[in-house]
């Protein structure tokens, strides 16, 4: 059953999204919401390492550069992924001067991917590792949570960041020769 004006044939869901989604404002409030979303991944883990070594902590586990490493795998991947363009991914043979880009394009869009995904796997190994199988009590289990939740916010802000970058709004032109 196919209702007339409402679906054409070259589009593969049946609603569009809004036109206010394509502007530069929506645009740019992505951009800034990565950017306060990666902030806020910092300032967690810098608070779980600060707390590791106050007075408070009275345990012997404290934040070392183990844990630091998931998140530093987390933002190069976040780095690497939002360096690619979209117009990268489907391009052909005669576009950008070359053959092979698209191929090219997506093997670093998968390395990216794979460099956040293991910063997040990584979070949750040395979470497992250092906190649950020791059993730690719980505010010193805390520093584990927050390096899970720091990675997962940096993957979040890559996701944000990548579609918010790739919208197309009313002001971008197409300068290819």
């Amino acid at each position: 059953m196919r209702i007339a004006g409402i679906m054409e044939e070259d589009r593969l869901w049946k609603f569009g999204k809004p036109a206010w989604l394509n502007s530069a404002w929506a645009r740019n409030a992505g951009v800034y919401s990565a950017g306060a979303l990666f902030s806020l991944a910092f300032y967690v883990l810098i608070d779980a390492a600060v707390w590791s070594k106050s007075p408070l902590n009275s345990s012997d586990v404290h934040v070392t550069f183990i844990d630091w490493l998931p998140f530093i795998f987390s933002s190069l991947g976040m780095l690497i992924i939002n360096s690619v363009e979209k117009a990268r991914l489907s391009a052909d043979s005669f576009s950008y001067s070359g053959s092979g880009v698209a191929w090219k394009a997506r093997v670093v869009l998968f390395l990216g991917f794979a460099a956040l995904a293991g910063g997040m796997a990584g979070g949750v190994v040395v979470f497992v590792l250092k906190f649950a199988v020791h059993q730690v009590a719980w505010p010193m289990m805390g520093m584990g949570v927050e390096n899970i939740v720091a990675n997962g916010l940096v993957g979040l802000s890559s996701v944000v960041l990548w579609v918010s970058q790739n919208m197309e709004d009313e002001y971008s032109y197409n300068l290819a020769l």
